[in-house]
Parts: C-alpha cells; sequence; structure tokens
C-alpha cells in the first residue's frame, strides 16, 4: 500500500470515527431526553378557570448552527429542557401580547393573593433563574420591547462566573440591563449553594445544613444590596425546593414571596411561601398557552 493510500485509509477511519461517536452521543441525548420529566401543566389544574401563571425560564440561547449542533451532541439540560430559543421565546413573548393576556409583576401578583378575595381572570408572571447571559442578550431586549415586567434571581456569589456551561451576567451587566428596562426587577437564588454533591442532592438539602443555608442567604442579601441597591423581597430555590426547617426560616425575612419549582396555578389560597411555578420550554409551551387562551 502505498503512503498516498494509507493517508487516505487514515482520513477515511477518522471520519468514520467522527460520524460514529456523533450518532453514538446524538442517540443517547434522544433517549436520554425522550425519559426527561415533562413540564406540561398538570391535568389536575387545567380545569381552572381563573388564576396567575408564573413562568419560569432559565437559558433563551440564540438559535444558531452551533447550538442545535450541541443539542443533538449533548444531553446537557441546559441546551435542552432548560432553554427556550430565541426565536421561540419572542414568539411566546409576541402571543400573549397579541391574545391580550395580563402579564403583572410580582409584587402584583402578591397583593392580589393577599387580598383573599377570589382572582378573577387569567394572568402570568414571568422569571428568570439564574440570569445568565443568554438572558441579558436575547431575553431583556424582547422584554423591554413588549413592555413587559420580569423577575431575575440572581445567583450573588456566581455572577459573571461559568457554570454548567453557561456564563452567568455580570453585575454591571445587570445593572445596565436595569437602567434599560425599569420593570425589570431582581431576588435571590442563594450566594453560593446552587450546586449539587456528590450523591446529586442539593448541599443545602443535607442534614444540619440550616445554619450555612441561614448564613448563605445573609449574605446574598447583602452583596444584592451592595451591587445593585435593591433590598431583595423574593427568593427562588435552587432545585425547586427546601427543607421544612429552611422553609420557616425564610417564611420569618422580610419576603413577599418565596418560588418554588412545584407545578401549579396561584389563586388566592396560595401560600406564598411556596408560590407555584411552570417551568417553560418547548414541549411545556403548549398545554401553558392553551389554558391562558381558552
Amino acid at each position: 500500500m502505498t503512503s498516498r493510500s494509507r493517508r487516505w485509509l487514515l482520513i477515511g477511519l477518522i471520519v468514520a470515527l467522527v460520524f460514529g461517536l456523533g450518532w453514538t452521543f446524538q442517540r443517547q441525548a434522544v433517549q436520554q431526553q425522550q425519559a426527561k420529566e415533562s413540564y406540561a401543566l398538570p391535568t389536575k389544574f387545567k380545569q381552572l378557570k381563573n388564576g396567575i401563571m408564573v413562568f419560569c425560564y432559565h437559558r433563551i440561547l440564540e438559535n444558531s448552527w452551533s447550538t442545535q449542533t450541541a443539542k443533538h451532541l449533548s444531553n446537557n439540560s441546559q441546551l435542552h429542557e432548560f432553554n427556550v430559543p430565541a426565536n421561540q421565546f419572542e414568539a411566546q413573548m409576541a402571543y400573549l401580547v397579541k391574545h391580550h393576556v395580563k402579564v403583572i409583576s410580582a409584587d402584583t401578583m402578591t397583593k392580589m393573593v393577599r387580598q383573599k378575595t377570589p382572582i378573577k381572570g387569567k394572568y402570568v408572571v414571568l422569571t428568570f433563574d439564574d440570569i445568565d447571559r443568554t438572558v441579558i442578550d436575547h431575553a431583556v431586549p424582547i422584554m423591554r420591547k413588549y413592555h413587559l415586567p420580569f423577575t431575575a434571581f440572581v445567583i450573588t456569589g456566581n455572577t459573571g462566573m461559568y457554570r454548567e456551561g453557561s456564563q452567568m451576567a455580570s453585575w454591571s451587566q445587570i445593572n445596565a440591563a436595569r437602567s434599560r428596562d425599569p420593570q425589570m426587577t431582581l431576588g435571590l437564588h442563594t450566594h453560593d449553594l446552587h450546586h449539587l454533591n456528590a450523591q446529586l442532592q442539593p448541599v443545602f438539602m443535607q442534614p444540619h445544613a440550616l445554619p450555612r443555608f441561614k448564613q448563605d442567604y445573609h449574605q446574598s442579601v447583602q452583596e444584592l444590596l451592595y451591587h445593585t441597591g435593591v433590598q431583595a423581597n423574593s427568593f427562588a430555590f435552587p432545585y425547586g425546593g427546601g427543607t421544612t426547617a429552611i422553609n420557616q426560616f425564610l417564611s420569618e425575612q422580610a419576603l413577599s414571596w418565596v418560588a418554588t419549582l412545584d407545578s401549579g396555578i396561584v389563586t388566592n389560597e396560595t401560600d406564598l411561601n411556596a408560590t407555584p411555578r411552570l417551568i417553560i420550554n418547548q414541549e411545556s409551551w403548549p398545554s401553558m398557552s392553551h389554558w391562558l387562551t381558552h
């Protein structure tokens, strides 16, 4: 075999290996995504005629070729169930506006619930967890375009850092976004407890973690106030919820509401210290939009 033949054989083997690995990763990604939990509106809430949906977004990635390729080759949750492509996100906001869905601020929601009178009509509160660069670059301009209020929950100890392949927004970027959009409010998402232990459990959910959580909470309050001048009145649990002791601690703080990831619709009977939210992605959106407009 000539050197040229060997070279072409080697190139062919490399190409076959690359395509083979890509096909394997893509197949694994599809299989794992199919096994993921559905975030569609639970059946028991579909019959409600009134209430407030609190939407929870995470990543708003540009719908580029590189993003599509990464999604096919990776099962990273930040690319799949926790991402809404920017063009689809704008379509969702346009849908709310077109159908005259009442998008209200979190403060308005808490006032409505505290009145203890039945809520009439259907409403939406928009929230974003973590506030990474994709929210600043892609979501905030769309919110400003449609004049929609929203709350962004900040991991105060992770600003400007990379987490799970995503770059968190820096304090200067957060403040710049707020200066351009007065309807943007900020909440807390812990200071440095948004991660899992070796057993893939939230670190603050461990036995005897309450003192650490308290210290982290107070630090997050101070950091947000120092960097933005905002005295936070809301908190969102990483991974969706906390222990009974943590819930009790938060209920004693100067908070108007605490956001969970328990699926549900807010009514006048909702406990604002355990406010349900709905994760929005490409699969869950149809059930949300259907409830809002039917």
